[in-house]
C-alpha cells in the first residue's frame, strides 16, 4: 500500500486506461453512497490534485447532494476507486473533496471544455485530491470490457429537450432529502 499526497504520472497512465469507476460519498446523517460510473472519457485528471467527472441524468443525484450539505459545512468528501481488471492488479483510491458545477455556474465553460459533452449532460463533479492510495488488488478479477452500454445517452439524445428540462427540474431532492440544484438547460451533446 503506497499513499501520496498528489497524483503520480503512474497513477495518471492508470486512470486513463479505466472504463468504470466508483464514486463514494456521505453526509453525517442518511446513507452512505457509493455508484459505479463509466462512459469513455468522462473521467479527467486536471492536474496532480484535481479531477473532473461529466455527470449525466440518471435516477438519482446523491454525490450532488451530499457534496453540496458538506460544501455548506466546508467539504463535501468524496473518495473515487479505480480497479484495474486488468494486468497489471492494482486499486487506486483518489480521497479528496468536491462540488457540483451545473450548466449554469461561472466555472462551467472552463470545466465543461475538458470534456466531450454527452447528451443529457446535467453537471460535472469538480475534485479537489488531497491524497491517493494504491493497492495490490490481487482479489480483483481479471475482466475484459466487452462494449459500454449505450442506453443512457440514447435515451437522452432521444428526448424531448422541454420535458427533460422539466423531468430534472422537478427532481430537487435525494432519498434522504437532501436539496439538489437543477441544470437550467438540456444538453444535446457535441
Amino acid at each position: 500500500m503506497d499513499f501520496t499526497d498528489h497524483i503520480k504520472l503512474d497513477h495518471e497512465a492508470m486512470i486513463a486506461r479505466q472504463v468504470v469507476f466508483f464514486v463514494a460519498t456521505a453526509v453525517s446523517d442518511g446513507r452512505i453512497n457509493l455508484s459505479p460510473k463509466g462512459l469513455a472519457d468522462t473521467f479527467k485528471v486536471l492536474g496532480p490534485n484535481r479531477v473532473a467527472y461529466l455527470d449525466l441524468g440518471g435516477s438519482g443525484n446523491e454525490t450532488h447532494a451530499h457534496l453540496a450539505a458538506a460544501n455548506e459545512d466546508g467539504g463535501g468528501r468524496i473518495t473515487i476507486m479505480m480497479c484495474n481488471f486488468e494486468q497489471p492488479a492494482l486499486i487506486l483510491r483518489l480521497y479528496g473533496t468536491g462540488r457540483p458545477v451545473l450548466p449554469q455556474d461561472a466555472e462551467w465553460a472552463e470545466l465543461a471544455g475538458h470534456f466531450t459533452l454527452l447528451p443529457g449532460t446535467r453537471q460535472i463533479f469538480d475534485i479537489a485530491v488531497d491524497s491517493v492510495q494504491t493497492s495490490c488488488g490481487w482479489g480483483v478479477p481479471v475482466m475484459h470490457l466487452g462494449h459500454e452500454r449505450e442506453t443512457l445517452v440514447k435515451y437522452h439524445a432521444q428526448s424531448d429537450p422541454a420535458k427533460w428540462e422539466a423531468k430534472l427540474a422537478g427532481r430537487t431532492r435525494s432519498i434522504d432529502g437532501l436539496p439538489t440544484r437543477a441544470t437550467d438547460r438540456y444538453i444535446a451533446g457535441e
